[in-house]
């Protein structure tokens, strides 16, 4: 800290302090500038101190702190009030507001004591003319803290009719409040209501938007409003996440994480803030953090989770339900402090149902990377399916589970193999007849595929023994086709040519029905495909597959002509059907006709859902989505990716579902429905989540999601989620586009958010990566929006080596557009530096000569856009000229008119030029040369010549001659073509 030598000196440490982050460090600057202020011996130091020592306190978690400063101000007002100049003076009486808050926010100050304040507050704002509405507003907060609702109610009503004034709170502080009452009242809506302009961004202030935000989270869950409730959550976190101040705001987003089933979030949320457990600076948001606290733990507690490592108080590690019981206790202990000090049971009653909430939505996604904090649920099957169901209460009935097991395996119902394990879990030490055994092992060599061979030719042994030689077939071709999955094709090819002649001569003689033959055929078929795409895998198979082709070709039709149009509500024989034209497909596909593939696979599908088997259509159609989209299907492609999901249903796994919701995204994105295609990637972010691929296939949708949420202006959404996803995106796995591009939109979001320092890393970053690359296009753009961002952060140097850098890549790659406008750009930073302005001129003739050297060689299509090039660089110049003779004037004080009158009218000449060139492009250029002209009637006047400028203004009144016209530009011209001949003839006196 430099030595505070005057009052100026030590405004300027005291306006540094203030840009620091908030907290303990902030606040001990604050001290020690307080002790400088009282070594210059100017009474107006030391309040000027005192009131910014107050202010870091307030905004800081040492809010006790701030009544001894307070009382030492007030003390000086009452003996020497001249001491106060009239900022001061504003300053003293706004900070009573601040006192009579912190008071109720400190259990150890007595209500009377905080009464007393209030009637003090009252007196003194009567005596400095200010109306009631504070007073009245912090009396409403008196009583609704305490719970007399009546009195609050009464103050509230008040609080609205007093007149505001400049006492009043800003309008979006003033709405947070009314809103607060009304949900404590039962008014959701209302509440939200109120809170439109704030949330809209119509009112804001150095700490709204930031705790609506907050508060609106439950309102809204409640109302069912889940979306706005996520899109609150991701922009106000980001606002209160670096704020020490904001705890009781930082507390509602955990509560919202804990209702919403996004407990891994709110773990990472209480890991931020360790410090929040135990600061005890504002007990009053402790409490609310405590209470949210023990929420969120009783949650995991109540998942199976209290035994968990979360994070807690330092000094110890704590589980969940470790930190479940310390947490409410210190909750309870603390609202009992503030129930004693009020008379009251009203915060213990409101902090025990907050404890004891309920979760609004049992999950609700939020695009950023989480890891789950308890098992994802199986998918619940319907009622008829579930495994079990036949069971009465207590030991399991083995008959009952063999009946509903054969009934779903009949029909084809996907938890028939549960139902069958189930049985065989019943079945330990029970004799069973020959059938029984072979469908329990039929089934259980099915749930283990490739290794269940084994199993099969024990069934088929068995359903032999129980006098069913074609189910025995059956299970011969099942083991034979597993074995082809283990790599044995050949063999497998073998045997079930074999199985096939025998299945078909004893259907011939009426020996087995048509299922058993159908099922040994398909096997038949599955395996010679099967063998096709080891052909596709491996080039070096024997055989000839052109032959292999044929056969599979043959073998799928011998299925067809065996059960098409026999299936007769047989729901087995149906599928059959149905397989066979998905192979059918496979087969088109492989002779490279994916029209016909395409086709065959809706078909396919058709036959599924029509049999009432809609679960197994959803390969058909993922199938038929690739073969339309290759075919530049865009529309069959969407079709069949929606269908695909509303068939699945509950079935599909958690990875597929994601799959298919990030190709959705892509398709609806790519047609321009950008909030459709964000709500699909949203989904295929979460399902990825939930499969426990978060950093692979849920990094991309998270990519997308970040993508999307830039295009719909929900630049704050999309940050979140961008940063949540660089950690998982790699050049390796990803590849460098993907990580260059999500480094470029995350640049985006922060400039759009006025973050321009971070924007900057984010692109300076993202050009590093790209300047690696033959194509240099994305270097340039980059390095170019670097220097931006660097510009509007207030990094002048590091802005014009960047733009420096940009610029020679764009004369590299031949564009001299963006060449000019990166010397331009230079210009008007060398202006803002603290340098000679000659710097600033030269580098704009320098985009000046550029511009000219490029119009002269330009081709006739691209002289247009070169001539309003020259001629916006033109006035810029101009504009440049005339700021820098102001800043001429400043530095000289007087000594050098002559020169500044020469920059102005060198300043003139570039808009005259400038609207010349405007000139020449026609109807397009009508506005920039009307602008132009404007301008330089302007600078005509200060020039004092008013007859020029008058002339500038009837010439743009007369280039738009009707006043009718709904262009706005045009309505604008008019009105200030009008102003400037009204200030002229204000300003020339009558001949």
């Amino acid at each position: 800290m430099g030595e505070i030598t005057d009052l100026d000196a030590l405004r300027r440490a005291m306006a540094e302090n203030s840009g620091q982050p908030e907290g303990p460090a902030r606040n001990a600057r604050a001290e020690r500038l307080l002790a400088e202020a009282e070594r210059l011996d100017v009474p107006l130091a030391v309040i000027e101190a005192l009131g910014h020592q107050l202010k870091v306190y307030n905004y800081s978690s040492e809010k006790d702190k701030m009544f001894v400063p307070f009382a030492r101000l007030l003390r000086m007002w009452d003996e020497r009030p001249g001491d106060f100049d009239e900022y001061e003076t504003h300053s003293l009486h706004w900070v009573f507001k601040w006192m009579s808050a912190g008071m109720l926010d400190q259990p150890h100050v007595p209500l009377a004591s905080i009464e007393k304040w209030l009637g003090e507050m009252e007196h003194r704002y009567r005596l400095a003319g200010h109306s009631e509405r504070a007073v009245r507003a912090a009396e409403f907060s008196v009583a609704a803290h305490i719970g007399d609702l009546g009195r609050a109610g009464r103050a509230y009503a008040a609080w609205l009719a007093a007149d505001r004034d400049q006492m009043a709170d800003c309008h979006a502080c003033e709405l947070h409040g009314q809103g607060v009452w009304q949900v404590e009242c039962g008014a959701d809506a209302e509440a939200l209501r109120l809170w439109r302009p704030v949330l809209e961004g119509e009112y804001s202030c150095a700490h709204e938007p930031h705790t609506v935000l907050a508060s609106s989270l439950a309102p809204l869950l409640r109302l069912g409003r889940a979306d706005e409730a996520r899109a609150a959550h991701l922009r106000g976190f980001r606002l209160v996440r670096p704020m020490e101040s904001m705890r009781g705001a930082y507390a509602d987003h955990v509560e919202f994480c804990a209702l919403t089933g996004n407990e891994a979030r709110g773990l990472e949320l209480l890991a931020e803030r360790p410090a929040y457990f135990t600061d005890t600076g504002q007990p009053r948001s402790r409490l609310d953090f405590l209470a949210v606290t023990a929420l969120l733990m009783d949650r995991l507690t109540g998942l199976g989770l209290g035994g968990q490592r979360v994070p807690g108080p330092a000094g110890r590690a704590w589980t969940a339900g470790e930190l479940a019981v310390h947490a409410r206790a210190e909750a309870l202990a603390l609202a009992a402090r503030f129930d004693a000090r009020n008379g009251t049971p009203y915060v213990g009653d409101r902090v025990r149902a907050r404890m004891a909430q309920e979760p609004l939505v049992d999950r609700l996604p939020l695009g950023v990377r989480t890891v789950r904090s308890h098992p994802v649920p199986a998918a619940a099957p319907a009622a008829s399916e579930a495994p079990g169901q036949a069971a009465a209460s207590g030991e399991p009935d083995l008959a009952g589970l063999l009946a509903e097991a054969r009934l779903l395996s009949e029909t084809l119902r996907p938890h028939a193999l549960e139902a069958w394990a189930a049985v065989a879990r019943a079945a330990e030490g029970v004799e069973l007849d020959p059938r029984d055994l072979a469908e329990i092992a039929d089934h259980e060599a099915m749930e283990r595929g490739p290794e269940g061979a084994p199993l099969f030719e024990r069934a088929a042994a068995l359903y032999a023994r129980a006098g069913d030689p074609g189910e025995a077939l059956a299970a011969r071709a099942r083991g034979a086709f597993v074995r082809a999955l283990a790599g044995e094709v050949d063999a497998a090819v073998t045997a079930v040519a074999a199985l096939c002649d025998e299945v078909l001569a004893l259907y011939a003689a009426g020996g087995t029905g048509l299922r058993q033959t159908a099922a040994v055929l398909m096997s038949r078929a599955r395996i010679l495909m099967r063998r096709l795409h080891e052909y596709g895998e491996d080039g070096g198979r024997g055989g000839d597959p052109e032959e292999a082709l044929a056969e599979a070709g043959r073998a799928v039709r011998e299925v067809l002509a065996l059960v098409g149009g026999r299936a007769d509500g047989d729901v087995r024989l149906a599928a059959r059907a149905a397989e066979a034209r998905g192979m059918l497909a496979g087969l088109a596909a492989l002779t490279g006709d994916p029209a016909r593939a395409a086709e065959g696979h809706r078909q396919a599908a058709a036959e599924y859902v029509a049999a009432g088997l809609p679960w197994f259509a959803v390969e058909h159609e993922v199938e038929a989505a690739g073969l339309a989209h290759g075919l530049g299907d865009v529309a069959g492609t969407e079709r069949a990716l929606r269908s695909a999901l509303e068939h699945g249903g509950p079935y599909l796994e958690p990875a597929g579902r994601a799959q298919l919701h990030l190709q959705l995204a892509e398709v609806t994105g790519g047609r321009g429905e950008a909030a459709e295609a964000a709500e699909h990637a949203l989904e295929a972010a979460h399902w990825a989540d939930e499969a426990g691929e978060g950093g692979t296939l849920g990094a991309w949708a998270r990519h997308q999601l970040g993508g999307l949420l830039l295009r719909r202006g929900r630049f704050a959404e999309a940050a979140e989620v961008l940063e949540s996803v660089l950690p998982d995106l790699t050049a390796e796995r990803h590849g460098e586009g993907a990580v260059v591009q999500a480094q470029w939109w995350l640049g985006d979001c922060l400039a759009e958010l006025g973050e321009h320092r971070e924007a900057a890393e984010r692109r300076l970053r993202a050009a590093e990566i790209a300047r690696h690359w033959p194509e240099q296009q994305d270097h340039a753009t980059l390095a170019h929006l670097a220097a931006e961002s660097l510009g509007n952060a207030g990094l002048l140097e590091d802005a014009d080596r960047a733009y420096a850098r940009a610029g020679e890549l764009w004369r590299e790659l031949g564009n001299r557009h963006f060449l000019v406008r990166s010397l331009r750009a230079r210009a008007w930073l060398a202006l803002r530096g603290e340098g000679p302005a000659d710097g600033a001129r030269e580098l704009m003739a320098q985009a000046v000569r550029e511009c000219e050297h490029a119009l002269e060689a330009a081709e006739p299509a691209a002289r247009h856009a070169f001539t309003a090039e020259l001629a916006n660089t033109h006035l810029q110049f101009g504009d440049l000229l005339v700021r820098s003779a102001a800043g001429d004037d400043d530095e000289a004080a007087g000594d050098d008119d002559e020169a500044a009158e020469e920059a102005l009218e060198a300043a003139l000449a570039r808009m005259d030029r400038a609207a010349e060139l405007f000139g020449t492009l026609g109807a397009e250029g009508l506005h920039d040369r009307t602008g132009a002209e404007l301008a330089a009637g302007r600078l005509e006047a200060d020039l004092g010549r008013p007859a020029g400028a008058a002339a500038r203004a009837r010439g743009v009144l007369a280039a738009y001659p009707h006043t009718d016209t709904p262009d706005d530009t045009a309505h604008a011209r008019r009105t200030e073509a009008r102003e400037l001949l009204d200030a002229l003839s204000e300003t020339t006196p009558e001949n």
